[in-house]
């Protein structure tokens, strides 16, 4: 059981150490222009480096080896965020300099969320432990990393400033890549001759989710749901908390997400025995749908906390029934690429739905703007329902 140990605890520490970040850079980009718009684009351009790397980086994954790629990750990822409190003491940090180090983080961190995926099966076996059961495990620690990492993050604002936050999350990467060091698993990569044919196997991943129309038609509608859902933590949620002069309760809604997301996730291996797949999306996408909407009303507080807590709670088992239908439909040889595409594909759409939230919120209002999204995330729960792809036996 040590090495699901290691392998979990590289998985919090990233899940905690990303989540400090997501917070503090909205944060501190509100706290030096005031400028909702401005946060949102500078998260949106962060996503661009993740959406190119992340096909690229499942093909190191299977090619270089799962952990010299989970290691090196981690070691970068820790480098960047550091580099925030560095420039700051030295020099001014301004807003363009945060826009860099932004753009320049999000290169790593698909690189190390993939590579970590692609050891479950073997951490598994080796372990003795049932492969969705692990899967459910996997997502629920990370998930439990955004729990206590929005806290902590709002908790490191609200005590030593935005700036010092950024210090303990470049800790936590170093963790993570001790973590992989320690864990006795072997290096598995595909082994080919001097790189030949390099762009036919980069486009492998490509080829094996687009000709399985289940995998296909999940992954296009996540890539939706995610476009509408995204911005609301990124954009509106610390707008509005801003506004307020509470950093505290930001954390608190947002760790009440990540504590429901967590939930659903542990308990996908129980839920995954008696509910059949295909009625498991259904509750996913219908549940999801229905628990945002209280919060876009922009209620107490404690409303906020408990809606959100049930949409992380339905959403929560999607993510482990994602795994394990990739490996169980695709080679394991491709899963790098094919989760690395995947993850590519999650954040094409949210940069766009980011700018244009941001834009909203300054024309037309908070409120309205959230009220928006939460009616299209319903529409478009609906409408993804009553594809045939969902509606076929699986």
């Amino acid at each position: 059981m040590i090495k699901v140990f290691l392998l979990q605890l590289s998985n919090f520490s990233s899940g905690v150490s990303n989540a400090i970040v997501t917070i503090s850079i909205p944060w501190l980009i509100l706290e030096k222009s005031d400028s909702p718009s401005f946060a949102g684009l500078v998260v949106a351009l962060s996503a661009i480096p993740a959406l190119v790397i992340s096909p690229i980086s499942g093909w190191f994954v299977d090619h270089l080896g799962r952990k010299t790629v989970s290691i090196s990750a981690d070691l970068m990822s820790a480098i960047s965020v550091i580099a925030f409190p560095i420039i700051a003491w030295q020099f001014e940090l301004t807003n363009s300099l945060i826009l860099i180090l932004a753009l320049i983080g999000a290169l790593f961190d698909p690189a190390g969320y993939t590579a970590r995926k692609t050891l479950l099966i073997d951490t598994a076996q080796q372990s003795g432990m049932n492969q969705e059961k692990l899967n459910g495990i996997h997502e629920g620690v990370f998930g439990v990393g955004w729990v206590f990492g929005p806290a902590i993050g709002a908790w490191l604002i609200a005590t030593i400033g935005v700036i010092n936050s950024f210090t303990a999350a470049s800790v936590l990467f170093l963790v993570a890549a001790i973590s992989i060091f320690l864990l006795r698993i072997e290096n598995k990569k595909v082994h080919i001759d001097q790189f030949k044919d390099t762009n036919t196997k980069l486009s492998q991943g490509f080829k094996v989710l687009w000709n399985d129309k289940l995998l296909r038609t999940i992954t296009i509608s996540v890539l939706i749901l995610a476009a509408i859902y995204l911005p609301t933590e990124s954009i509106i949620l610390p707008t509005y908390f801003e506004n307020l002069g509470k950093p505290a309760q930001l954390g608190i809604v947002i760790s009440a997400l990540a504590a429901g997301s967590t939930f659903g996730s542990f308990g996908y291996g129980y839920i995954s025995a008696r509910v059949s797949k295909k009625s498991l999306i259904r509750i996913t996408f219908i549940g999801s749908s229905i628990s945002m909407l209280p919060m876009a009303l922009l209620p107490a507080t404690w409303i906020m906390v408990v809606a959100g807590f049930f949409l992380g709670l339905f959403w929560g088992p999607f993510n482990p029934l994602m795994t394990s239908l990739i490996q169980n439909r695709v080679s394991e040889s491709e899963h790098g690429r094919v989760f690395g595409l995947q993850l590519s594909a999650f954040y094409a759409a949210p940069p766009i739905g980011m700018v244009l939230t941001g834009v909203a919120v300054e024309q037309i209002g908070l409120q309205a703007t959230y009220m928006g999204l939460a009616l299209i995330l319903g529409a478009t729960s609906i409408f993804v329902l009553l594809t045939r792809s969902l509606r076929a036996h699986f």
